[in-house]
């Protein structure tokens, strides 16, 4: 079945309102993942337990996230996609609830476990509700602005979380995302149109996709993507401590700036994919695959670093949009098993991409990680290139 939307809906302030609506939403997910990495001592503290077991909480989002972009939207298969979005935003405050008053690591665990849930069930629904909502010329816009909401919280989360930890503790920082919860859940009602469901969505339908050459080629330049940005961006902190020599008030600074860069990326990517997609998607990952390089050379310069990272910030947070794009063109009659692949690619690649990083940071040297991450941007514009001529040649046939 292909994905449709109402013509008067896109046409109307309504459906810009439910795009500003669901980049609420992502911002309110991208901000419960991160914002606790910034308060694991105080958490760890009061729940009696190490650090390493607050951290493997933290983390242990990415796994629930991965089940239920494969298998949960299937469960709800047949259930209004509107309706859809508001349980996901439901569980989204159950867990922030969990988290704040949990008496101890199993209820918190059990919290962290249910934001999984809610980041992997909507983000693989996200690229499909917004086609169904917008003109297929406004979908690259409608996108750029519902990952504006995550590159936002990607810049604010730590430092607030932060921030909110010492001015009234990591319970109450934590809880600040119920009540915005609730706020975007009664927003949802008021704008979010109804969206009856498709066909069912398998686990088998969606791996079904990577028989589509196109497809599958597009699959490992965003897999490789977000394996060669993590493997480098989880050890920046390390790295413009030790080799760059950064306080931490300029190393505060300098990220500030590469999650501003970021948000600016995503804000003017947009009106670039209409016209450029190819181009984009090439280009993301080879000039990402030169600032690695550059990094290992230039890292003890301080101000060559803090304007690499810029560029890095500014040329990553685009990936996704890009790729969601392209996706929209090469699959839109599959947008949900698509999506719920891409969601289970992108959370496998990030945790491989940490985990490959630090076993070189550990057993190698400081500049390993930024290595593999060239590497792997490298294999990335590799694969961009043979999806942008499959793309194009599809076009022409």
């Amino acid at each position: 079945m292909e994905t449709t939307y109402d013509g008067r809906l896109a046409e109307s302030p309504s459906a810009w309102g439910a795009v500003i609506c669901l980049s609420l939403l992502t911002f309110v997910l991208v901000a419960s993942e991160f914002m606790p990495v910034s308060l694991l001592t105080p958490v760890a503290r009061e729940l009696a337990i190490t650090e390493g077991q607050a951290g493997q909480a933290i983390s242990v989002s990415g796994f629930f996230a991965v089940l239920t972009s494969l298998f949960g939207n299937g469960l709800l298969s047949k259930l209004d996609r509107r309706t859809v979005v508001l349980f996901y935003t439901a569980v989204l405050v159950v867990s922030g609830l969990a988290v704040t008053f949990a008496p101890n690591y199993p209820v918190f665990l059990l919290g962290r476990a249910l934001i999984g849930v809610s980041i992997g069930g909507f983000w693989s629904l996200s690229t499909a509700i917004l086609a169904r909502i917008v003109s297929r010329d406004d979908l690259p816009k409608a996108i750029a602005m519902m990952q504006g909401g995550t590159a936002f919280a990607t810049v604010i989360a730590a430092p607030l979380g932060s921030f909110l930890g010492g001015l009234i503790g990591w319970r109450g920082a934590l809880f600040i995302v119920v009540p915005i919860g609730l706020a975007a859940i009664v927003w949802q009602l008021a704008v979010l149109p109804s969206m009856p469901a498709d066909e069912p969505v398998s686990a088998r339908r969606m791996f079904g996709l990577l028989g589509n050459r196109a497809f599958a080629i597009g699959m490992a330049a965003t897999t490789l993507a977000f394996m060669g940005q993590f493997s480098l961006s989880t050890y920046l902190r390390p790295f413009l401590e030790g080799v760059t020599g950064l306080d931490v008030n300029t190393l505060s600074m300098v990220l500030l700036g590469l999650g501003l860069a970021g948000l600016v990326g995503t804000s003017l990517v947009g009106f670039v994919l209409r016209s450029h997609l190819g181009a984009v998607l090439i280009a993301l990952p080879a000039v990402l695959a030169v600032v690695a390089l550059l990094l290992i050379g230039l890292g003890p310069l301080a101000a060559a670093t803090a304007t690499l990272l810029l560029l890095w910030g500014l040329f990553t947070t685009p990936i996704p949009v890009a790729w969601n794009t392209w996706m929209a063109k090469v699959i839109p009659n599959d947008l949900e098993a698509g999506g719920g692949l891409q969601v289970a690619l992108i959370q496998f690649a990030i945790t491989f991409g940490a985990f490959a990083g630090g076993l070189l940071f550990d057993s190698a040297s400081w500049w390993s990680p930024f290595a593999l991450a060239a590497l792997l941007l490298t294999g990335s514009t590799l694969f961009a290139v043979a999806a942008a001529t499959s793309t194009s040649a599809r076009r022409r046939s």
